[in-house]
């Protein structure tokens, strides 16, 4: 399947161009020596109903009993991933060799790629929210719908959940997290836009995320892509279990990254406003059954009744 245009635009933008033309966030839009459209600004579908980001009320998110568990191939494959700062964030290229399946998804999803939203502040930085809450960054993975792998002919067709986007969470931590260090330590290499590295050390997708166990507690919801042009074609998984990465490892990413070629104006803030939620439904996956201590075997407690009688004759 043809990647959509948008993601095209989003790896290849350039950190400067005439008004008319190119978008930008607002830390962008306010500063004195760009001249770009801010998110109020933007065309495309930006301007329609089912966009995103949103803030996920929980209390108000419906059980869908079929969000089940996920199925991911190829995340735990350790590689060299080429890393890219593409001039609204870094991105690191997938190439295919990942995908999921699962979790209510109604076909295989093929890994694109993956970028983060963040903040010099720890509360700023999330695209999402949970009960209003916004947390020091945000990573997604997006993955495009694999041709033939859908249900029916109908979800095959369906253009609503075109992009698939698992979104993470991040939130400060106490210590360094390893998993992430190889592309930390990869932003001194792509300070600018246009700039491409490659990671000095291997790691995998499952590297990143948090504890496969935890994968299970989720929302969903359908939306838009996060950037111009907007296209209402995402179905939106957003974990609940946070990733923590150390203040440092967070840091790095505004420190270390530029919007513009001359590095004047540090890469931060890339997060669009909230959207409207609308009449759009968001659901949650069932939390996992309790279980119950299993029951003696109904032959073991007449004999212990039988045994403590002894003892006590």
């Amino acid at each position: 399947m043809r990647l959509l245009p948008a993601l095209l635009a989003l790896a290849a933008a350039r950190p400067l161009a005439c008004a008319d033309s190119h978008w930008c966030y607002d830390i962008q839009a306010k500063a004195s020596n760009y001249a770009c459209l801010g998110p109020s600004q933007w065309g495309g579908d930006c301007k329609k109903n089912r966009q995103s980001p949103i803030n996920i009320v929980t209390t108000k998110a419906q059980v869908d009993p079929n969000l089940g568990l996920f199925s991911f191939s190829g995340y735990d494959k350790k590689q060299k991933w080429k890393v890219q700062n593409n001039g609204h964030s870094v991105m690191v290229l997938l190439e295919d060799e990942a995908s999921v399946t699962g979790g209510g998804l109604a076909a295989r999803y093929r890994a694109k790629q993956m970028h983060l939203h963040w903040s010099e502040e720890l509360d700023k930085g999330s695209e999402h929210t949970l009960n209003g809450v916004r947390y020091a960054m945000e990573m997604h993975i997006v993955h495009e719908k694999e041709k033939g792998t859908s249900r029916s002919e109908k979800e095959a067709q369906d253009p609503k959940d075109e992009i698939a986007v698992l979104a993470f969470l991040v939130e400060a931590g106490s210590e360094k997290n390893d998993g992430f260090q190889p592309l930390v330590e990869a932003l001194s290499y792509v300070p600018r836009p246009k700039m491409n590295t490659t990671m000095n050390d291997g790691i995998s997708l499952l590297d990143l995320l948090p504890k496969k166990e935890t994968l299970r507690h989720y929302f969903r919801y359908l939306g838009s892509l996060t950037t111009p042009g907007c296209e209402e074609k995402v179905v939106w998984t957003v974990f609940q279990e946070r990733i923590q990465l150390h203040k440092d490892q967070i840091a790095a990413f505004s420190t270390k990254l530029y919007y513009d070629s001359e590095q004047k104006l540090k890469m931060t803030d890339n997060v669009r406003p909230l959207q409207r939620q609308g009449q759009r439904l968001v659901f949650k996956s069932q939390a996992p059954r309790q279980l119950l201590p299993l029951p003696l075997p109904t032959l073991l407690v007449p004999m212990l009744t039988c045994l403590l009688a002894g003892f006590l004759a």
